[in-house]
């Protein structure tokens, strides 16, 4: 189907206005359909290296988290996801460490970059606007333990989960899968957005650049 510049021009303004809309929402938290109202700060420790201890799983936030995005595109706080995940490992008795991810924006190479840091071998990478996987150190880059594409149907509770399979994994575990997420008409609503989102986190890939060790603060 031909569509006519004035119907294209009315997409891109209704597109644009709902990422308007999520970047007001970022800037005030208080209005935001999130779980709290806390605050995170990710203070850089240096060049992130190789971990030695066993029992860590590595988080890998992409370049915008925290910072120049700080909620999903479901509306959840970073600082609330980023704890679920903490949470979730260190439910099963392990410790989380996060690095932030600046050579790509694919969540695939964040998660498999992580992992390949992480003592354990196994790491979680997120994207700014929620796409999350499950990655090992052995697996290719664009192989996973378990994705999370469609960040829109990701609340609270599977974050959690995500950083309790995770650790499971790092223990040597055969963890059930967390549940998957399907909604058909999901991709054709968020798609626009999403891609906006992504274009706005590419901007702040660094080529090259080495990963950053980072020490969360939630406020």
């Amino acid at each position: 189907m031909q569509m006519n510049p004035e119907d294209v021009r009315k997409i891109i303004e209704s597109v644009v206005g709902k990422y308007m809309a999520a970047e007001e929402q970022a800037s005030h938290p208080v209005a935001a359909p999130v779980a709290s109202n806390g605050k995170l700060t990710l203070n850089e420790a240096g060049t992130a290296v190789k971990g030695t201890r066993t029992d860590e799983v590595v988080i890998g936030v992409a370049a915008a988290f925290g910072v120049h995005q700080t909620q999903t595109i479901h509306g959840l706080s970073h600082h609330d996801v980023l704890r679920e995940l903490m949470a979730g490992i260190e439910e099963e008795g392990l410790v989380a460490r996060v690095v932030r991810v600046l050579r790509s924006s694919d969540v695939s190479i964040a998660g498999n970059d992580v992992a390949k840091l992480s003592g354990s071998g196994i790491g979680i990478g997120i994207q700014s606007k929620g796409t999350t996987v499950i990655h090992q150190k052995d697996l290719a880059p664009l192989t996973n333990l378990e994705l999370f594409s469609q960040a829109p149907l990701l609340q609270l509770e599977h974050y959690r989960m995500i950083g309790k399979n995770a650790a499971k994994y790092a223990k040597g575990e055969s963890p059930r899968p967390v549940p998957a997420l399907n909604d058909q008409m999901a991709r054709p609503k968020y798609q626009a957005i999403a891609a906006l989102l992504h274009i706005k986190e590419t901007e702040h890939v660094v080529h090259g650049g080495s990963p950053v060790e980072l020490k969360a603060v939630f406020h």
